[in-house]
């Protein structure tokens, strides 16, 4: 239930930021009428983004059982490729995100088919992007996690981002946003090392992946994955009682990879360019 809140959490708080960085625009240039374009494109996305989710969904309960498991192999992979890059794209443009959506914007005003429809499609474009990576990142904890408590910490991990969507752009609410995602996109990291792990098991289990299956440790009996901090670990880092070789690999040089490239520090010329 944790993971989805937090990712979810994050990817609204990402959303609501882009939806009130072009409102607050268009309300300080005197532009309100156009807000319902704003909504019509959010609105667009939203579906865009259900339908998608629904139709992977009932595309994979088609599949027998091995291709199924390569299905949920791949959801799980373009996941871990969706969350990592959106996690390096929010370090990199965290900081000129205002001034590239008023750029955006002025050229939508300007559009010769219309300032409406052309900031339709721009906040259509932008919230879908969240609203696509969040459909593949839930489809594959959904299949890891079968119960009610991932749906609903998704739908509370929403609920909670429109709120404090609303507080950053009415004033009441102060939050860290520099702090906030370098610190959710750690955990999205490790969130990523298990989802990743996960994809060569799925794989393993299609016979497309037969290689490095050597039992490393099996704490079974210790920490079984059905016990409450089994339940919470496997959730949170991709534990697994009984890890094998190819997971264990892929776990530990995936995180090395990751963290060292998130954590160093930006070079002065992308800095530059940033803060712009």
């Amino acid at each position: 239930m944790l993971i989805p809140f937090l990712i979810m959490l994050r990817e609204g708080i990402e959303a609501a930021l882009i939806v009130g960085i072009v409102a607050s625009y268009l309300q300080q240039s005197g532009r309100q009428s156009l807000m319902p374009a704003v909504w019509v494109g959010v609105l667009l996305a939203v579906a865009l983004s259900l339908f998608a989710g629904a139709g992977l969904q009932l595309l994979a309960a088609e599949f027998p059982q091995k291709q199924q498991e390569l299905f949920e192999g791949v959801v799980g992979l373009v996941a871990v490729v969706m969350l990592t890059s959106m996690v390096f794209w929010m370090r990199k443009t965290a900081r000129s995100i205002k001034g590239q959506l008023h750029a955006s914007i002025d050229r939508a005003l300007v559009s010769a088919d219309g300032p409406g429809w052309a900031l339709i499609g721009m906040v259509f474009l932008a919230v879908a992007r969240e609203g696509l990576e969040s459909v593949f990142f839930l489809l594959a904890i959904f299949q890891q996690s079968r119960g009610w408590e991932a749906p609903v910490g998704a739908l509370a991990g929403i609920a909670v981002s429109v709120a404090i969507g609303y507080g950053l752009y009415s004033g009441g609410v102060r939050l860290d946003l520099r702090r906030f995602f370098r610190l959710t996109g750690l955990f999205i990291l490790l969130v990523a090392a298990g989802l990743l792990a996960g994809v060569l098991r799925k794989f393993h289990e299609a016979g497309l992946w037969n290689h490095l299956q050597q039992v490393l440790f099996d704490m079974g009996e210790t920490l079984p994955m059905d016990s409450p901090v089994g339940a919470v670990l496997s959730g949170l880092l991709g534990y697994q009682s009984a890890p094998v070789l190819g997971e264990g690999l892929v776990y530990v040089l995936f995180l090395a990879v990751t963290v060292f490239l998130f954590l160093r520090p930006m070079p002065p010329a992308s800095l530059q360019a940033a803060t712009r």
